[in-house]
């Protein structure tokens, strides 16, 4: 009998270590976080950085309008005109989620520099600092 038992012990051994290495979650990975808000919050600084602080001519009639802290779960930055803030936004990136689905909309998305826009804006919401 005691062999019989010793092989219940090994495979009771067996299947609870197999129970462990299933309840265990995996390790975090690395890279930036792939929330709505830490996802816009890069963004903004990219956009701030590489369209407004560069002195880029293309957005050198807009401003920048972030709108981090929303309540409605979509964090997100406008552009509009300089000269008037108040203004209907002539872009909107708003970001929800989490992984984050982005969205990019309004007027300049019809307009020469919506590619720009978008190659931009996802390369920040991955990661990247690099302008263009």
């Amino acid at each position: 009998m005691r062999p019989r038992l010793s092989v219940a012990n090994a495979a009771v051994s067996t299947v609870l270590a197999a129970m462990l290495a299933a309840c265990q979650s995996p390790a975090p990975t690395a890279g930036p976080s792939r929330g709505a808000l830490p996802t816009m919050e890069r963004v903004a600084l990219g956009a701030n950085a590489c369209w407004f602080k560069s002195g880029d001519p293309a957005f050198a009639a807009y401003k920048l309008a972030p709108e981090l802290n929303s309540f409605s779960g979509r964090p997100r930055i406008l552009l509009v005109h300089k000269g008037s803030p108040e203004s209907r936004p002539l872009l909107v990136v708003q970001a929800e989620g989490s992984p984050a689905h982005l969205q990019a909309f309004g007027p300049m998305m019809q307009e020469p520099v919506a590619g720009r826009v978008t190659a931009d804006v996802n390369r920040w919401s991955a990661g990247g600092k690099a302008c263009n």
